[in-house]
């Protein structure tokens, strides 16, 4: 559970949802709660609520707040930003109606429900949902300001090497971290549990240079302190959650757990099944999109390209094609914004990753993953590796459709792209789990939403 909240997910926003979808219940229930007569003859069950409405109200209640989690209404980063959280929010509501009515005829519900007793119900449950947002969202952001939900952070170290630490601190997850100051490790003896719940420190971090004055600090604070000791290095891991280069040692990989071959099974099983689901669900927009590349545009439909994959070993990536045949006439060249070479068909595929799609067969084939390292052409990666340290690293694991870099960060189109999302994609290799993969689906669900990083 502590690494759950340390390294994934936010235990403010865990908490801030749960009271948000709370209150969202109410309010849905008291909107939805029928006439008093009808009330009094209906069952009643817990805490003596109309039983159909209770259930109606949940059910509103839970899928925004699910629709709201996939497109990012609770990173920390955004949930403070005015403009991104009224836009995030009518899409939460506005998406939530066909995803309860697909869900009615799944369960068997009475689907009229959504549609309420009046053509304005539905508005009135958007902008119930809307206030609702703006008010909690309010009173959150005046408790940070407040000070009462920082954790503070003490540096042990040079200043000179703790400025890494520090613009880490001021950057991520704004009125989450304050830095409580920085202390040179001869001072390390002096910090006692006693001094350190008085200034009400949270966590310790030790830069590098001061590695003799971890094992005093540990031994001072005990097993059972509840102040946390960090390294400077895993500190900025654990919380901007991709990996140091810089840090990075020869033969890190040999230190990573090998996934056992039920655990490979499991993984195997799940892209089968995902891909299938994919395809299945997006077959309309296949067949439409096959159609419009080959009624637009003259040459293939489908656009094959040799790429890199695990163990730098090379396949065949299906893509549907969305630049003119000819585009790569002069060589290899990433794509740029205002790309010429796209078709215009091709530039709306790219947005909305439709030309993504035909690499489901890839995945199918065993090539390619749901979740990893997006693979890279053969001639981009003899550059990367060379100019890059660790940058074979990252065909250590399949490569994937989606990926950790692919979701924190643009589409990159330099060598100094190329090696920020690095560091997303070895934290990947390094921490990959169920949880970060599914972190990833839902996170791609919102980069898709708002083409965020599409070119």
């Amino acid at each position: 559970m502590a690494r759950l909240f340390d390294g994934f997910v936010a235990l403010e926003m865990v908490v801030l949802g749960i009271l948000e979808i709370s209150l969202c219940f109410l309010v849905f229930y008291i909107l939805l709660l029928p006439g008093d007569a009808v009330a009094a003859a209906a069952p009643h069950g817990f805490l003596g609520l109309h039983h159909d409405t209770a259930n109606h109200a949940a059910i509103l209640s839970l899928t925004i707040g699910v629709i709201s989690m996939t497109i990012g209404m609770y990173r920390p980063e955004i949930c403070l930003q005015t403009r991104r959280l009224l836009v995030n929010s009518v899409v939460a509501g506005v998406l939530a109606f066909p995803a309860i009515l697909a869900l009615s005829v799944v369960t068997d519900l009475d689907p009229s429900f959504i549609l309420g007793q009046d053509a304005l119900w539905p508005m009135k449950i958007l902008l119930s949902w809307i206030l609702l947002l703006f008010i909690t969202r309010l009173c959150f952001r005046v408790v940070l300001r407040s000070g009462m939900l920082s954790r503070r952070v003490l540096i042990v170290g040079s200043s000179a090497q703790a400025a890494a630490t520090e613009a880490a601190i001021r950057s991520m997850r704004r009125g989450f971290f304050s830095l409580a100051g920085v202390i040179e490790p001869a001072e390390a003896a002096t910090l006692t549990p006693p001094a350190l719940r008085l200034r009400r420190i949270w966590g310790v971090i030790v830069t590098h240079d001061a590695v003799p004055a971890r094992a005093t600090l540990a031994a001072a604070l005990g097993a059972d302190s509840r102040t946390r000791l960090f390294d400077d290095v895993s500190f900025r891991e654990q919380q901007l959650r991709r990996l140091d280069l810089a840090q990075l040692a020869q033969g890190w990989l040999d230190g990573l757990e090998r996934p056992g071959r039920a655990a490979q099974a499991l993984r195997r099983t799940a892209d089968i099944a995902i891909s299938l689901a994919i395809l299945a669900a997006t077959l309309p927009v296949i067949a439409v999109a096959s159609l419009l590349v080959w009624s637009t545009s003259p040459g293939p439909i489908l656009y094959r390209q040799v790429r890199v994959g695990m163990h730098g070993r090379l396949f065949t990536l299906f893509k549907f094609r969305s630049m003119q045949v000819n585009a790569e006439a002069m060589g290899p060249a990433w794509a740029s914004r205002h790309d010429p070479r796209v078709t215009p068909w091709g530039r709306i595929m790219r947005r909305t990753r439709i030309d993504e799609l035909p690499q489901l067969f890839n995945v199918l084939r065993g090539e390619m993953s749901m979740v990893g390292p997006r693979p890279e052409r053969p001639h981009f990666v003899e550059q990367l590796d060379s100019a890059i340290p660790f940058h074979c690293d990252r065909t250590h694991v399949k490569p994937g459709i989606t990926g950790w870099a692919q979701v924190n960060y643009p589409y990159g189109a330099s060598v100094e792209d190329a090696r920020q999302k690095l560091s997303y994609d070895l934290y990947y290799v390094k921490h990959r789990n169920l949880l970060l993969d599914i972190t990833i689906l839902l996170a791609t669900v919102r980069v898709i939403l708002f083409q965020e990083g599409a070119r």
